[in-house]
């Protein structure tokens, strides 16, 4: 083997290892703090095959508290809530409505040679070296994927998996 072909090897190699894939949905950060608020952004890198993204529907996670997600020029933003717990008490920094359960960025256009970041800002759940799963549904014109296979240790990655943020302490 020349030395030519083993350092492209050893290059491609290295891309590899530090290149996310790009056919999942990522988190900017992938970890935080936990009990922190922080602003969460989930990247979509591509489409459904040639079909462009419209809509990007992210459910929030238990213990996911004071969600605010950010307006996207060209977009419906519809935020779905649910009904507190009776007797359940809001966090200090919780405007007195009820939990967001979902955030839906709709009707917009985000071309298959694009990528983009929706945001939320939220705080975070007080359970440090613990991942929090973010499901989300992805639909294009035509196709749709669902980010919603949380992975298991000691599986192969879900085909599909649902974004995670890592909690350090």
């Amino acid at each position: 083997m020349s030395r030519h072909t083993s350092l492209a090897t050893l290059l491609a190699a290295l891309t590899a290892a530090t290149t996310p894939a790009l056919a999942h949905v990522g988190l900017e950060p992938a970890q935080a703090a936990a009990n922190t608020t922080i602003a969460l952004g989930f990247r979509i890198g591509h489409g459904c095959g040639t079909s462009p993204t419209t809509a990007v529907k992210v459910r929030i996670p238990a213990g996911v508290t004071a969600v605010q997600p950010q307006p996207k020029a060209g977009w419906t933003l519809t935020v779905i809530r649910t009904q507190a717990p009776a007797g359940a008490a809001l966090a200090a920094d919780q405007p007195a409505t009820a939990p967001v359960a979902e955030v839906h960025w709709t009707g917009g256009t985000l071309p298959v040679e694009f990528y983009d970041t929706f945001f939320l800002r939220m705080r975070l759940p007080a359970t440090p070296n613990a991942t929090v799963y973010f499901p989300v549904v992805q639909e294009c014109v035509t196709g749709v994927h669902r980010w919603i296979d949380v992975p298991q240790a000691g599986q192969p990655e879900p085909a599909e998996p649902t974004p995670g943020l890592r909690l350090t302490p």
